[in-house]
């Protein structure tokens, strides 16, 4: 597991400046309480153009993953926290159904999701005929809930990786080669970053992040699964 891991980040592409973006949060009012932004931090200067967002499309040059966009983004002050990976299948070409779904793709488009957290969760996005005598389209999810099919009590993170540590169990930790190939992809973006002192991408505290990300995931056909509010049981 170890081995594929670093050859993986052996065979990605170097990153672009195109298919990156940058933000940084600001203050915003909700609910009559006002978030402060980061610059107005005391131990922050107020021209600071550190990021506190970051949203990037990766490629792998190898033959099953070849033209197959990988996006990942993280930031901070972003409406909810969590962790997940979404796999979004092509569009069909020539749907047979695309009078029941429009112009809406998002819709036509099914989608596995593993929610790493918080609860953890792995369902499968499907489009499903409405009973009845019509011809109505829906979207449901096959949904594993692991609270709600596992009575036991699931371990936390850490006490997990303490586990593996005092075991001896290598699979989720990183090796030296590993982080070497990390930094090599991403040190000369961040020296580029740095060197043309781009200036990020303001975005509201508690929101989504900046909207290039948005533009971004359009520029390859996609769309950040956080757009919906979601039911997770």
């Amino acid at each position: 597991i170890r081995n594929e891991k670093v050859k993986v980040l052996r065979s990605m592409k170097p990153l672009q400046l195109e298919d990156v973006v940058i933000g940084q949060y600001k203050s915003h009012t909700k609910g009559g309480t006002t978030y402060p932004g980061y610059t107005e931090d005391k131990t922050v200067p107020k021209d600071s153009v550190t990021p506190t967002f970051a949203a990037a499309a990766l490629f792998i040059n190898n033959a099953r993953w070849d033209g197959v966009p990988f996006l990942m983004k993280a930031g901070k002050a972003l409406h909810t926290k969590g962790a997940e990976i979404r796999v979004q299948f092509r569009h069909v070409p020539g749907n047979l159904y695309k009078r029941s779904f429009g112009t809406d793709l998002d819709t036509a488009t099914n989608e596995l999701v593993i929610r790493v957290q918080p609860d953890e969760a792995i369902y499968l996005k499907i489009n499903n005929k409405i009973p009845g005598l019509g011809m109505r389209l829906d979207r449901s999810n096959l949904n594993l809930h692991y609270a709600a099919r596992y009575s036991k009590e699931i371990p936390d993170a850490y006490e997990r990786l303490l586990l593996d540590a005092i075991e001896g169990e290598r699979r989720l930790f990183i090796r030296s080669d590993e982080l070497d190939a990390a930094w090599e992809l991403f040190t000369p973006l961040l020296k580029e970053l740095e060197e043309k002192r781009i200036a990020p991408e303001l975005y509201p505290y508690g929101s989504r992040g900046p909207v290039g990300a948005h533009y971004l995931a359009a520029k390859y056909n996609v769309r950040w699964g956080d757009l919906t509010t979601e039911q997770k049981a």
